[in-house]
């Protein structure tokens, strides 16, 4: 399949820039007719349809037809056609690696999760990562040529324009993305992976109207991903949305980014883990202490079940980071003043354990003329979040439309 018309450079190609424009409104809209894209585009309907005709002999759009309306002719709609190519997402986090794959419409075809993957700063981890993608790639129905490009999420400081993650994976002067592109034979983008599942969850999980967003990614670490004005924010480096290390706790613990006092020692999954055992060690009671007293290592994963199952120090710990994610939560909503504000990652999974703490945090911290319109929700995509962020940001940059 041939992007060429959506990678060029746009200037003078009036053509060129109008198709561009027509397949973001389809990826954004669904389907519609003729007359409406060109009332949407303000472009006169011969224009239009000169250009549908050319998308759809290049497979890029679909005729689906005469569709109801409430009188008069019935008007032939186009939309995306879902076959002309697939886009290939990796999520990798602390322990486990999770892979997808949407169709041209940003419909998943394929999806397999937390498969247990332990990420090291080497070569060997590096190919032991494609190995796993050319894997996945390899037994999908899919033929491989038909996957247009492959997105890869990490956490921690991810430079998606350059391609270097300098946190993980920074293991000389090529940049991550084209390490990966060597060993898989696709052309890669990598993401930070709180940015990643925001742009997931504007795209299919929150209100289609909303504009100005802010997403939470509360695993093991802390990091957010900023909508402004129906936009991506990356920041002038690129490196927007490490919340987890603003300065906000006097507790001298030393933060894994080697600082004192960040967010993230005191609002995360790694927090809860260890005030957990520390909790534990001063002889607290939880249905976890036979397997610690027997010396068996306590994840976040027997924490968060241990919560489901209410265990009474589970609940505690939670309710306590709820309350100074609440308060960390304000900050934000009277710094930004967003439409919406979603909470995603492993912490999610407490739901109302720590969405009720957060909330009345909010409500005690925050300028009420401020946050009366901000809305507050659970992802709605769990944990299909970070893939779907990683195919969707991937189908977006190889196309153009970022």
């Amino acid at each position: 399949m041939n992007t060429s018309f959506l990678q060029k450079s746009y200037e003078g190609n009036r053509s060129a820039s109008l198709k561009k424009d027509i397949i973001r409104l389809l990826v954004i809209g669904g389907n519609y007719s003729i007359t409406d894209i060109s009332k949407e585009m303000n472009t006169s309907v011969p224009t239009i349809t000169k250009l549908i005709v050319e998308l759809i002999s290049e497979s890029y759009v679909l005729d689906f037809g005469k569709q109801g309306t409430n009188g008069g002719r019935r008007p032939n709609v186009y939309g995306l056609n879902p076959d002309a190519g697939y886009f290939a997402g990796v999520d990798i986090s602390k322990d486990f690696i999770s892979m997808g794959v949407i169709n041209f419409k940003g419909e998943m075809n394929e999806f397999v999760g937390n498969r247990e993957f332990v990420m090291e700063n080497t070569i060997e981890s590096l190919d032991s990562l494609c190995s796993i993608i050319n894997s996945f790639l390899n037994k999908l129905s899919i033929p491989r040529d038909k996957i247009l490009s492959l997105g890869v999420n990490l956490s921690g400081r991810v430079n998606s324009e350059s391609g270097y993650s300098y946190s993980f994976y920074f293991l000389g002067e090529k940049p991550l993305s084209m390490l990966i592109e060597e060993r898989v034979d696709c052309p890669v983008y990598i993401e930070n992976d709180s940015r990643a599942m925001t742009y997931g969850e504007f795209m299919m999980g929150s209100d289609s109207h909303v504009k100005n967003m802010i997403f939470i990614n509360a695993s093991w670490g802390l990091g957010i991903g900023i909508i402004m004005d129906g936009r991506l924010y990356y920041g002038k480096s690129g490196f927007s949305g490490e919340y987890g290390h603003f300065p906000f706790f006097d507790n001298e613990i030393i933060c894994r980014c080697g600082k004192r006092g960040c967010l993230e020692t005191g609002v995360s999954g790694s927090a809860i883990h260890r005030m957990f055992t520390e909790r534990l060690k001063e002889g607290r009671v939880s249905m976890l202490s036979g397997k610690f007293n027997n010396g068996l290592e306590i994840t976040l994963e027997d924490i968060m079940d241990a919560l489901q199952k209410e265990d009474v120090l589970a609940i505690e710990i939670i309710e306590c980071v709820g309350n100074e994610m609440g308060k960390a939560i304000s900050g934000l909503i009277n710094l930004f003043n967003p439409e919406l504000i979603v909470l995603g990652g492993t912490l999610a999974a407490a739901k109302e354990y720590i969405m009720l703490p957060i909330r009345s945090a909010i409500n005690k911290y925050s300028l009420i003329l401020v946050s009366k319109d901000t809305k507050l929700k659970l992802s709605r995509l769990g944990e299909k979040c970070g893939v779907t962020g990683a195919c969707m940001l991937v189908r977006s940059k190889t196309l153009g439309l970022l």
